[in-house]
């Protein structure tokens, strides 16, 4: 019986096999069970069973493991942290699972590196090693719940069942009657994560309080040379955007209790964007912008004089990508101009990188960039703007085709590469696989069409039992978000009938 256990955390030798067998469908119901355990105290107001029911989950081998398997299947698994460890193979990630213990738990600091931004300027990125990712991921599973439960309302970034979709719905239900309100408050906040305080995150996050403490204070590595961190949150850890949601939840409430309730005022955010909708200019100026303020100072945090502005309606704003304005009585959202422009410079890039490559990756890569930004897109007014990116592509790829057969006639490369579509002549590009001749084809963003999201509802929660069937639904069914929603009890009567 020595013979078949490894030394290291009790793991059996034939530890690939073990990995391979776990039942992932009983291990995210068993997990589910205990985070609707841990909302249902949140929502009690029992904060000694929520930390007791926390730390069951914690130390749970099936809440280990789906840790282990999401930073092994992620986009980040290929990239490590200052140690330089992966977890490749199915022996490597079993043995991962026991290595999961608070007790003796030390995080290595962080590998920072630097990306681009819009503006030119760089965002910094800390890379958490892989063990210090999966502990991140363990930790978050037990705090979800909590932030989904005190979330604000209409708070829709880094939230399970919401999105940016959602967002954009709460704006146009703020903004598109008749007597909507037509001033705006676009904010910004400076630096986020990189700013806010971790005495107030230790004194008021409801989670393990050593395990957080030693993540915000791991520091983080830089051309060699470890540096401190004395404030905010890293941003590249996976539970960075739920603390960040967190430290802003109860911003709405600041908002609303800020204004006599006669004022009626709107609150939309997304991260840490947001827009609070007024009757009047003086109204935002005097009493909500100076309530936002105190509000993020008790946090560390402050707003961007740079980004935050008051607009009124017809001038239009920017908010999530998309241009807002209104015209008499009707609103317009449509793609901003800046997007647009954005998304016909990496066309180009792609175009123009193939031009003496083979054409199939072409194709793949086109499709994949179009389809993404159509169907950000495809829930607002962007039918002409579809219509000129798909005259833009058909341009960019006659000129590239043309520099590939430089003496070959209009109507041979016609007739080589676009074939005749319903409404459209489509790109196609011919080639052969183990199965015999087959055809690529560039999509038309038009042919994605324009169909009505409807937004989620503001007090759903996915981990009220209530919700169960309404998240389900959203979820599976065809359409469902397209769709006036059905609730359970109307769902059984249906069936009944």
């Amino acid at each position: 019986m020595g013979k078949q256990m490894t030394a290291s955390a009790g793991a059996p030798v034939d530890s690939a096999k073990k990995w391979a067998s776990i039942d992932w469908k009983k291990a995210r119901a068993e997990v589910r069970r205990l985070q609707m355990r841990i909302a249902k105290a949140v929502k009690e107001k029992r904060w000694g069973k929520v930390k007791a029911l926390q730390y069951l989950l914690t130390h749970s081998f099936y809440a280990k493991a789906l840790a282990v398997k999401r930073v092994t299947s992620n986009k980040g698994k290929k990239t490590p942290g200052v140690d330089g460890t992966l977890w490749k193979g199915a022996r490597a990630k079993w043995e991962a699972v026991f290595s999961l213990q608070r007790r003796g738990y030390r995080p290595q600091p962080l590998r920072r590196i630097y990306i681009p931004k819009k503006n030119g300027k760089k965002r910094p990125l800390s890379i958490p090693t892989i063990l210090c990712r999966a502990m991140q991921a363990l930790f978050k599973l037990a705090l979800a719940p909590v932030a989904e439960t005190i979330g604000d309302r209409n708070s829709y970034g880094f939230r399970e069942g919401r999105s940016c979709a959602d967002a954009i719905a709460a704006a146009f239900n703020a903004l598109s009657k008749p007597n909507s309100a037509t001033w705006i408050l676009e904010a910004d906040i400076k630096g986020c994560y990189d700013n806010i305080s971790q005495e107030w995150m230790l004194e008021n996050i409801p989670m393990d309080k050593v395990i957080l403490k030693k993540w915000l204070t791991a520091g983080y590595v830089e051309d060699g040379k470890l540096y401190p961190s004395r404030k905010g949150t890293p941003q590249g850890g996976i539970i960075s955007p739920t603390l960040s949601n967190l430290t802003l939840d109860g911003l709405e409430k600041a908002v609303h209790d800020a204004v006599p309730r006669r004022c009626r005022v709107n609150f939309v955010r997304y991260a840490d964007d947001f827009i609070v909708t007024g009757k009047s200019k003086r109204l935002l100026e005097d009493q909500v912008k100076p309530a936002v303020e105190a509000f993020l100072t008790e946090r560390g945090l402050s707003l961007s004089e740079e980004k935050t502005m008051i607009t009124h309606i017809t001038d239009g704003f920017t908010f999530l990508g998309q241009t807002f304005r209104k015209t008499g009585n009707v609103l317009h959202i449509t793609p901003a101009k800046k997007g647009v422009l954005a998304l016909k410079e990496k066309l180009s890039e792609l175009i123009h990188k193939h031009v003496g490559g083979p054409l199939e990756p072409l194709v793949k890569k086109l499709n994949q960039t179009l389809r993404g930004w159509g169907n950000y897109h495809r829930h607002v007014v962007s039918s002409e703007t579809f219509s000129l990116i798909d005259t833009f592509v058909y341009e960019q790829l006659w000129r590239m085709i043309k520099k590939r057969h430089r003496k070959k006639s209009s109507k041979w490369l016609k007739n080589r590469y676009w074939t005749d579509g319903k409404r459209k002549w489509i790109f196609t590009v011919k080639s052969r696989n183990k199965k015999g001749p087959c055809s690529y084809h560039v999509i038309h963003l038009s042919s994605l069409g324009i169909k009505r999201y409807i937004k989620i509802k503001a007090d759903a929660n996915p981990y009220d039992p209530e919700y169960s069937y309404y998240f389900w639904r959203r979820r599976n069914q065809k359409d469902s978000r397209l769709l006036p929603s059905l609730s359970a009890r109307e769902h059984r009567q249906k069936q009944a009938a």
